[in-house]
């Protein structure tokens, strides 16, 4: 249980207590979770733009000659295809078959990398990683000194553009730079998110971090540009298909089964890989699915899924009800004979087998 006084706050907690966002607890640190109402935040990125503060996530710097040799061996994906200024989408695998994390990894030079973990799992990631640093790569975390802004939505790249002379119309998605943006150097200019929305996620130390969200919101004002809380962040990424650690994957959902075959490359050696190997080869018993709610109703984390004669075939992960869509959606792990798109399935709301249907994911096109 989280006490207030282990809470830790980001530089920009005072700024989301005078805009009066509703605070809560979570990964450890006191962040929004809403400021004018789920729905109106989560429109507004859709639509136009809207800044995060996910200055709870983790950043590792991994260094040296052997840097790229540690990262191959506890990552899945293949990070020997990055070049300079290429981001890739990974996952930690444990040793048990599931996952100690999913994470991106940047490459700034040959011998210099980042990693961008999850808030919760900073602590458990850096001692994993840590742990198989047998090749003596220099790890820096610079987790507590790093804050990152999420600006998203189709009217951010014209707010930002107004920041820094990099174009970033040329930037293309999973890319990034370094350079000046609000009169702050050596910023991080990542074009990278978690909405589907499009946008930018913005690094700079935590004593830049009030001068950049304020710059933001100057440059965004004639767009309308708002502060959006966690709350938005959730049913955006859930729109898009997007898996959130400790709901849809953990340490005990395997790449394979959560559909992130194509972030697991066997061309290499890595921690676990005979597991995930054999089942990728064998096939696996459960897999992560969406689906729309057919019937009246909501699905929520850990709700129950039943077939039609109301024996056990899975559980949900996510759900919703999509401000996009105006319809309830969700995902959820179900034995692998369900998890056909337009298969009927059924959902346990209130000891009531509500109708849904398997989807494909994204529930929403990317734009």
């Amino acid at each position: 249980m989280e006490t207030l006084l282990s809470i830790k706050n980001t530089a920009l907690t005072n700024k989301h207590i005078a805009l009066g966002a509703k605070m809560v607890p979570f990964a450890g640190y006191n962040m929004p979770v809403s400021y004018s109402g789920l729905n109106e935040e989560h429109l507004t990125v859709r639509n136009g733009v809207g800044v995060f503060d996910v200055s709870h996530m983790g950043e590792f710097r991994i260094k040296g000659e052997k840097a790229l040799d540690l990262i191959q061996l506890v990552t899945s994906n293949d990070a020997s295809k990055l070049t300079d200024g290429k981001i890739q989408y990974s996952c930690l695998p444990n040793d048990k078959g599931g996952i100690v994390d999913d994470l991106l990894v940047y490459r700034f030079k040959a011998d210099e990398y980042y990693l961008i973990v999850n808030a919760s799992n900073i602590e458990k990631d850096w001692n994993w990683i840590k742990k198989h640093n047998t090749m003596g790569a220099e790890m820096l975390d610079l987790s507590e000194k790093t804050s990152l802004l999420a600006v998203q939505g189709p009217k951010a790249i014209k707010a930002l553009q107004k920041l820094t002379k990099v174009d970033l119309s040329k930037m293309e998605y999973y890319t990034f730079t370094v350079d000046t943006m609000a009169g702050i150097d050596y910023v991080i200019i990542s074009n990278t998110g978690y909405t589907g929305a499009g946008g930018f996620e913005i690094y700079v130390p935590n004593e830049h971090a009030e001068k950049m969200w304020d710059a933001i919101f100057e440059a965004g004002k004639e767009f309308d540009i708002k502060p959006i809380g966690l709350g938005a962040r959730d049913t955006l990424r859930l729109e898009m298909g997007f898996c959130l650690y400790g709901n849809d994957i953990d340490d005990t959902t395997s790449p394979i089964e959560a559909g992130l075959g194509w972030i697991t490359k066997f061309t290499k050696d890595f921690v676990n890989r005979a597991q995930i190997e054999a089942q990728k080869t064998n096939g696996v018993s459960k897999k992560l699915i969406g689906f729309e709610m057919i019937d009246r109703g909501i699905p929520r984390h850990d709700y129950i899924i039943t077939d039609a004669k109301g024996n056990l075939i899975g559980k949900v992960t996510s759900g919703t009800q999509s401000p996009s869509l105006n319809k309830a959606i969700g995902m959820g792990y179900v034995k692998t004979e369900f998890a056909k798109p337009d298969s009927e399935i059924f959902i346990s709301i209130r000891d009531k087998a509500i109708k849904a249907k398997v989807t494909k994911l994204p529930f929403l096109a990317k734009p």
